[in-house]
Formats: C-alpha cells, structure tokens, sequence
C-alpha cells in the first residue's frame, strides 16, 4: 500500500474479520482490463481508491490491449487500459473489423482519456561506443518494410570506415503489443509497418537479453526497461531534426523527446456510469492527490492528479496539468448525463 502510512491505517474487525482501508458509502465492483504495460498504473490508481472506499473491489488484469479491447467492445469489462488508441476503420486492414466499430455495433459507448505518458527507447549494447545517437530517418531506414540495411556501415559509411561494418542483431516487440504498434506508427508512419527479419518477442525482457548478448545488437522498448537493466543496455539518443535528445522525465514530460513519446490511455465504458461508485472511480483518476499520498516522486510546488501521481509511481511518465484539466472538464460533461 503506498500511499497510506501506518498511521492512517483504518481496521475494523467484522465478524472476527479484519477489514483493512476506509469505509464510505460506495459499494461495488470495477473490471478492468487491458495493457499489461498499463497493468501497474491502473493497479496503483485502484489500489488508493479501493483503500478510500473499501467495499469497492477493482480488480485489475492485463490481457493486453487488443485482447482487453475485445472484451471492452463486448460489455464486459468497466474500463480499458491501453497502450495506444482504440483501432478505427482506416487502422486495420479491409474487411477487418475494427474496434471502434466492434463496440459500436455493441452499443458500447465509451470515453477516451490520456492516463501516462511512456519513452520508447533505443537501445544497443554497452560496448557499442560508436553509436550515441540516430536520427528518426537513420531508424525509418533501419526498421522498414523491406530495409537494406544490414550492417553497422549501411546506416553511416564513417562507422564502416572506423571498422565497425558488423551485422545488426535487430530486436523489438511482436505484433501483438501496443508497443509495436506505437513504434511502427512513430518511426515507419503505419501501424505494423517493420521488416519481417528481427527478433520479435511478446517479452520486453527477452529483448533485454538479446541485446546485452550481443555486441552488434540493436532494440527497442519501454523506458523503464532501460532504468531496470542499465548495466546491461545502452541508451541511443534519438533526433528528429532538433538535435539528439535523451528520454528522460523531462524530455518525456515536455514532449521535446520525439517521435516516441508516446501516450497511454484509460477507457471508461460509458453505459457503466449508471452506477455511482463507477463514476466516483473516473473522478478519482483525475482528481488532486491527498496528504496521505506517498510525495516522494512529487516535486515541492506541484500538485498532482492520482493518474499523473500514479504513472511516475510505477516508473511511466506525468500527463500534462492541461490534460487533466481537459480531461476533468470531458468527465463531468457526460456524467452530467447520470446525475
């Protein structure tokens, strides 16, 4: 429990049981599923509400975001993680039903809001001395459908004249995460457009491992992977046109560390504010944080949103104060529907 003391601890025996957190009015159940990058953030957000009413039960799976999506679509979960935008018509192949239309043909209706902020990060090994920095044009040349590049010298002939002509050993995520889809969109413009030639894995930290075994090995995930395994990886800065930029909270935060700042999303199935402990709940997301809140990640003049709090928590990145604004503004628009 990270964001109550001791102190603050409310436990009450009931019938010889001890019931641990505060009890309120509201009670309840919330499915959530989706992103298992999101798992944690969604996890610590119902963690601290379920704490401040302890008769709602939140729990909180990871199928994944399109397997999350398609459970979402049918009604049967309360809200969506996802590690990048629910899928329209003109981002899935013809004849391919899309997700928007799959909850639209259920009648689910539903509200989009930004959640965290993440860094896809570019990785290579830490003997790699050579290579600090690639352009977005030097990594499009690299991963796109078809590349000819092969080696260290095909990306900058320098490299291959200083001797370092070697073999790319190339590794990211499989189709299946939102983390390719992120990438591809940001580096190769479609979703799903990458060469068929790397190693391609479900597990982030398999691509860890493949890229600390080799010298001339080249990935790319996650941030927080590169925070947990920084003996192993090298970080590459990426430029975009303004020069090499390092992702770290600031860069990630200020939206200067492009094209792969990417956003996080939290669905709320709309039909599901007809119960009141399921608004309360979306309120919370983007509501300030209280003094009983764990401060450490929280600088001494900023005031937080549990969603903003919640990110930096398990290492993911703060939206911006307008994007909660927005999003509180959004809320209380359609829950005005139900109250």
């Amino acid at each position: 429990m990270a964001g109550a003391s001791v102190g603050a601890l409310s436990v009450s025996g009931l019938a010889g049981c001890l019931v641990r957190g505060e009890p309120s009015h509201l009670e309840g159940q919330i499915v959530v599923d989706g992103s298992n990058t999101l798992l944690p953030h969604g996890a610590a957000v119902a963690e601290e509400f379920q704490w401040r009413n302890n008769r709602v039960r939140i729990p909180v799976r990871g199928s994944g975001t399109g397997a999350g999506f398609q459970l979402f679509c049918e009604g049967t979960t309360d809200v969506q993680n996802a590690s990048r935008p629910i899928l329209g018509p003109e981002d899935v192949p013809e004849g391919q039903r899309s997700e928007v239309e799959q909850c639209g043909q259920a009648g689910v209706d539903y509200v989009e809001f930004e959640a965290a902020l993440d860094g896809l990060a570019v990785w290579v090994h830490p003997d790699n001395h050579w290579c600090d920095c690639l352009t977005t044009e030097e990594l499009r040349r690299i991963w796109e459908p078809g590349s000819e590049v092969e080696t260290w010298g095909d990306i900058r002939e320098e490299w291959a004249e200083e001797g370092h002509d070697g073999e790319l050993d190339l590794y990211g995520r499989d189709p299946a995460s939102g983390t390719f889809d992120s990438f591809t969109k940001a580096i190769n413009g479609e979703i799903g457009a990458i060469r068929s030639d790397y190693s391609a894995s479900a597990d982030t930290n398999v691509i860890v491992r493949g890229v600390r075994g080799s010298r001339n090995a080249l990935g790319w995930g996650g941030l927080g992977y590169y925070e947990e395994n920084k003996e192993d990886l090298k970080l590459v800065d990426v430029d975009d046109g303004d020069g090499c930029v390092t992702p770290t909270r600031e860069t990630i935060e200020s939206g200067t560390y492009q094209p792969l700042t990417r956003a996080m999303y939290v669905y709320f199935n709309v039909n599901s504010f007809e119960k009141e402990h399921v608004r309360e709940y979306a309120r919370f997301y983007f509501s300030p944080i209280d003094e009983r809140a764990d401060r450490s990640d929280v600088g001494p003049e900023e005031e937080l949103a549990w969603t903003q709090w919640a990110a930096r928590k398990v290492g993911y990145f703060a939206t911006t104060d307008e994007s909660v604004r927005e999003a509180r503004e959004r809320l209380e628009e359609v829950l005005a529907r139900y109250e």
